[in-house]
């Protein structure tokens, strides 16, 4: 049989799934990239003019796409031709229909049961003000036992490929029923199998996670203030007050963290400056100028494009600047996580 011939289909058995589209057998054996989220999400985009309060807005134009963080992240990956498996924990009714969608995009997916349905995302963009509004549903608590099948998973996918993957990369937030100790067991293990951690994660799975020596750390703005210096955040409005003062709080407290866990740190902040420290450097870069769509995905697909870089051998500055290129060419699409 000829190689072009070995191709995956799609598996589903009652505990876990993995779904490739037409992917040559033996790049199961060089997988790359290892990335996690523990919230599943479908998001539906709507698009209108302008939108009405207290009446019927309707639209013609509008789209359903798989996505949650991690989801982004691989499928940007996927897009600048780098292999990744993404695992997560699905459930309930909508779970063939997140699978099909995965299967369209061409996205290898590691799930366990968790028995919790998966949560709905709306998008409201409105050209009139080039508005994004995010509605976000709040995810079902996973079942009783799904941690133990997650990380049972976990483990088996490092055992397996261990050579082959070299970074792990966690996004998002955890599903509620998830324990503290998930995400940190995660990237405990990752590290002892020498791969390269990158963490989009904020609060306690960020700060329980530290301890493992992460290699890059990278919640925006806001998420590390609410984690290293609340002092800052308006709880009333929940917002940062991002003051002269604030700015040099922030540059302490990165500084400060990466010296106390060896690790680097990158924060974006939407349409502002990137703020990094490797070492004990601290720098910015500029983000690029573009007519944006849809802001959703951005900072995933910026994560993509860091890791893709990093990956291919470039330093830090580098792959901040590749980034931001991806960033800036999700911002400039309507779907969600998406360079092209």
């Amino acid at each position: 049989m000829q190689l072009s011939q070995l191709l995956l289909i799609t598996k589903i058995s009652p505990c876990t799934s993995v779904v490739y589209s037409s992917l040559p057998y033996v790049l199961q054996y060089f997988m790359p990239f290892l990335t996690v989220c523990l919230n599943p999400t479908l998001q539906k985009i709507l698009c209108y003019d302008s939108i009405v309060s207290n009446t019927v807005n309707r639209t013609a134009n509008h789209r359903l796409d798989v996505s949650g963080k991690g989801i982004n992240v691989t499928r940007v990956l996927t897009q600048l031709e780098k292999k990744a498996v993404h695992l997560t924990q699905l459930g309930g009714e909508l779970r063939p229909l997140f699978l099909s969608l995965c299967k369209q995009d061409g996205l290898p997916v590691e799930w366990v049961e968790s028995e919790s349905q998966i949560r709905f995302c709306y998008t409201l963009l409105t050209e009139s003000d080039n508005g994004v509004t995010e509605l976000v549903e709040e995810s079902e608590p996973v079942a009783a036992g799904t941690e133990t099948r997650l990380l049972e998973k976990f483990d088996s996918l490092l055992e397996d490929v261990s050579q082959n993957f070299k970074f792990l990369v966690i996004s998002g937030t955890k599903a509620t029923g998830f324990s503290d100790t998930v995400i940190p067991s995660m990237v405990r293990k990752a590290k002892e199998k020498g791969m390269k951690i990158i963490l989009d994660i904020k609060g306690k799975d960020l700060i329980n996670s530290l301890q493992h020596k992460p290699d890059i750390i990278k919640p925006n703005l806001f998420e590390f203030a609410s984690t290293f210096a609340s002092e800052l955040i308006d709880v009333k409005e929940n917002d940062l007050i991002y003051s002269e003062k604030a700015q040099e709080r922030i540059k302490a407290a990165m500084l400060d963290t990466a010296k106390k866990y060896g690790c680097n740190i990158i924060l974006t902040n939407g349409n502002l400056k990137i703020l990094a420290v490797s070492g004990e450097n601290y720098f910015e870069t500029d983000i690029q100028s573009v007519k944006a769509i849809n802001t959703i995905g951005c900072g995933d697909a910026f994560t993509a494009g860091l890791a893709s870089a990093l990956y291919d051998g470039a330093d830090l500055a580098v792959a901040i600047k590749e980034g931001v290129r991806c960033g800036a060419l999700n911002a400039s699409l309507l779907k969600p996580g998406v360079i092209r």
